[in-house]
């Protein structure tokens, strides 16, 4: 017999291809190989055909439009070529050049806002308070008629906290501005509407919603939003994202919107029981623990909790298999602070003693419990075993 594997709790990093999402696409490896953009024959038309079911899938969870649906390969590049694009394409044909995001943003969000500046760009970059959530006062001074973008994330993908979304977009739309949100995190874990919540652009990731790892998609609100390209090519999605879009993962993806569709009320009740069950564990054990966010609308699978005078590495070299993230970890192969953890508030000590844990569709009440136990003991000093950490993503 194999070692047995870890307990996986890091299901904000990503989450397992359900079976019922495999099963769907292996067909679109191997006898279903068409390119969906070759229009000659029977090949690409069940190619094209099963693309465009997927787009509407993937529109159906967000209440958006299939046609408003371009797919991409993940968040990351729905994020770059929502903030770029939409910020290089307003200065060219409307002279705006302010962009407004928030201190908390994922990486990839920041970065892109960055490089925005350094190609002249006028960025804001929004605090947070001790929650995670903006001041929707402070939103509305810093936008303006030149403002060409406001992006915000829905979902915090480090300590779960959910924004005003609907206000944000208001006092965006207030000064002709556009509003962009990162759901990557939010897809499928909570309710999304594009049209209630007034939202213009939104990425979404596969891997984060029990479907494949390479695809995503970004929305863009028909009629109404235009980006300039990040890449040149022969035209597919618009011209927006060129390139030979693969029917296997566009597959995979729709049938995990499918899937969550059906499944995400009752998936968020038992995720919200099982995460008052190991915050339980660990308050018999740590009194002192605080919970991060705990003030404010919070994904139902987050727990992200700073245990004071504790050091996460050796709380990690003191824990049996047991898969968490070390939530000062905040890129791959890297140890540099997290970046939402010091917008929050954190002194370095406390950014050095948080733990994410990511509860997900696969958890177990059993899992849950063996990992309180794990926990326990670990904090208690009583013995030392293993534990898997990866970088928050």
């Amino acid at each position: 017999m194999g070692k047995q594997r870890p307990i996986y709790l890091d299901y904000h990093a990503t989450t397992p291809t359900d079976p019922r999402v495999v099963d769907v696409m292996l067909p679109w490896f191997t006898e279903r190989f068409g390119n969906p953009h070759s229009a000659d024959h029977a090949y690409g038309w069940e190619a094209d055909d099963a693309v465009s079911d997927a787009r509407q899938s993937i529109a159906g969870l967000i209440n958006g439009r299939a046609k408003d649906i371009v797919f991409t390969s993940g968040a990351t590049e729905s994020n770059n070529i929502a903030v770029k694009g939409v910020a290089r394409h307003r200065r060219s044909a409307e002279g705006r050049t302010g962009v407004v995001t928030v201190e908390t943003e994922h990486k990839c969000v920041l970065e892109s806002a960055r490089r925005l500046e350094r190609e002249g760009f006028d960025v804001t970059f929004l605090s947070v308070d001790k929650e995670g959530l903006i001041d929707l006062n402070e939103l509305n001074d810093a936008v303006s008629a030149n403002t060409a973008l406001v992006s915000v994330m829905i979902a915090n993908n480090e300590i779960g906290t959910i924004q005003l979304v609907s206000k944000i977009a208001e006092i965006a739309h207030a000064q002709g501005a556009w509003f962009h949100t990162d759901a990557a995190q939010a897809l499928g874990k909570i309710d999304l509407d594009v049209k209630a919540m007034g939202i213009d652009l939104m990425s979404l990731s596969g891997h984060k919603v029990y479907g494949p790892k390479g695809v995503g998609a970004l929305y863009m609100k028909g009629r109404t939003v235009t980006v300039e390209p990040l890449f040149d090519g022969g035209g597919q999605e618009k011209g927006i994202r060129p390139g030979t879009v693969a029917p296997a993962l566009c597959v995979g993806f729709g049938k995990a919107c499918r899937i969550a569709e059906q499944e995400m009320e009752s998936e968020s009740e038992r995720l919200l029981l099982y995460r008052a069950r190991l915050l339980q564990h660990i308050l018999e054990v740590s009194p002192n623990a605080v919970i991060n966010g705990d003030g404010a609308p919070r994904l139902p699978g987050n727990l992200s909790v700073t245990f004071p005078g504790i050091d996460t590495e050796e709380l990690i070299a003191a824990l049996p298999g047991l898969s968490v993230s070390a939530g000062s970890a905040c890129s791959s192969g890297s140890k540099a602070a997290s970046h939402v953890l010091q917008a929050i508030g954190h002194d370095p000590a406390a950014r050095e003693a948080t733990l994410r844990f990511g509860l997900g569709r696969f958890t177990t009440e059993e899992e849950i419990d063996t990992a309180g136990v794990m926990l326990a003991t670990a904090l208690s000093g009583k013995t030392t075993v293993s534990i898997q950490a990866s970088p928050v993503r």
